[in-house]
């Protein structure tokens, strides 16, 4: 199979996720070019990631025409950049989340739409230990479930999760949300590791999300995910049983209740010379995840990103599913801020029918 091939416009933080797994799986994925604002910045990423850059969309797809565009802008520019390359016949896989605000949803949704060209980089629910969770649920393991709480990331990725564990698609929803501010330490940001043991004021958002007969419960700590005093922590409920972080707990007949946990098999362990590589995760002597990409030892952020880009060029073949859609990811943000509205005005949000909805 001839790898998949994309292009991004953006040169942040971001991007250099892209370009890290196309560099480690060659034989998987291809990059065809970065269009970056300056020459300058262009000189800088061809020197770091072996790639040809380019200052205009339409520049890159005259030297090669990729199967899609990833794009990685600001938030303020994603919409735009999006419009562009729809215009041009071209697939997208955009960044989180696709517009900043309800109004920019709504115009972006209105302009692309309907063309169904558009992609979004959503990558939760592709992440091992999450994909493992929703394998056990989408087997029936713990019944139908109910109730979701989960603490470690943000907004509409955690709502993204939220609702995949639900099975939640466009429903109406009541939002009611809190902010609390207490010390910590946060001795991990995104430019690296600080040290830093001196307390920090950092808010804490508690928020709940009523379905109608489901539920999701959201609690996240300000630089969560890469605060190493800080952990991850899901409960999913159901109606037979619940997962508890890595443990499932459910009924084996009438009178059994049983417990097991979700074990992670590695490469790597006591006298071998394997790097610290995911294989599967299992329950019970069953896999409930199987790593698409063993052997590169990638983190498991790599790994769902990797699986995105890959689904999503299956996708722009015909060959596989629509991997996550602008219409979901447009919903997950409309949830993520109305938990922003509720904590501003201290009241209870409830989200209407959008029009991606219909």
């Amino acid at each position: 199979m001839s790898p998949t091939s994309y292009a991004v416009i953006g040169s942040g933080y971001r991007s250099g996720y892209f370009l890290r797994i196309a560099r480690a799986l060659p034989e998987r994925f291809r990059v065809t070019g970065v269009v970056t604002r300056t020459v300058e910045r262009g000189a800088e990423v061809t020197a770091e990631w072996g790639v040809p850059t380019f200052r205009t969309l339409d520049e890159l797809t005259a030297a090669d025409r990729p199967e899609f565009v990833v794009i990685s802008v600001p938030w303020s520019v994603t919409p735009d950049a999006t419009r562009a390359a729809v215009q041009r016949g071209i697939p997208v896989l955009a960044e989180t989340p696709p517009a900043p605000d309800l109004d920019g949803l709504r115009a972006l949704w209105a302009d692309v739409g309907a063309g169904g060209l558009v992609q979004v980089a959503e990558q939760y629910l592709l992440t091992p230990s999450y994909a493992a969770a929703l394998a056990v649920v989408r087997g029936g393991v713990i019944g139908s479930a109910t109730s979701v709480q989960l603490s470690s990331t943000q907004l509409y990725h955690a709502v993204s999760l939220i609702r995949g564990l639900l099975g939640i698609e466009f429903e109406r929803a009541e939002v009611s949300a809190r902010a609390f501010v207490a010390g910590a330490a946060n001795p991990s940001t995104r430019q690296g590791w600080t040290g830093g043991t001196t307390p920090q004021r950092l808010t804490t958002t508690l928020a709940t999300i009523d379905f109608g007969g489901r539920m999701g419960l959201y609690d996240y700590t300000d630089n969560q995910w890469r605060n190493p005093i800080r952990t991850n922590r899901l409960v999913v409920r159901g109606s037979l049983g619940e997962i508890v972080d890595n443990e499932v707990i459910r009924m084996l007949d009438g009178s059994t209740p049983v417990q097991s946990p979700l074990l992670r098999r590695h490469t790597a362990g006591d006298l071998t010379v394997a790097g610290l590589d995911l294989e599967h995760i299992s329950l019970d002597g069953r896999p409930m995840y199987r790593n698409p990409f063993n052997g590169a030892v990638f983190p498991d952020d790599d790994i769902a990103v990797a699986a995105l880009l890959e689904q999503t060029g299956a996708w722009c073949r015909d060959e596989g599913p629509a991997p996550y859609p602008l219409a979901e990811a447009c919903q997950d943000h409309l949830l993520g801020l109305a938990i922003g509205e509720s904590v501003a005005s201290g009241a209870p949000v409830v989200t209407g029918t959008e029009p991606w909805a219909l």
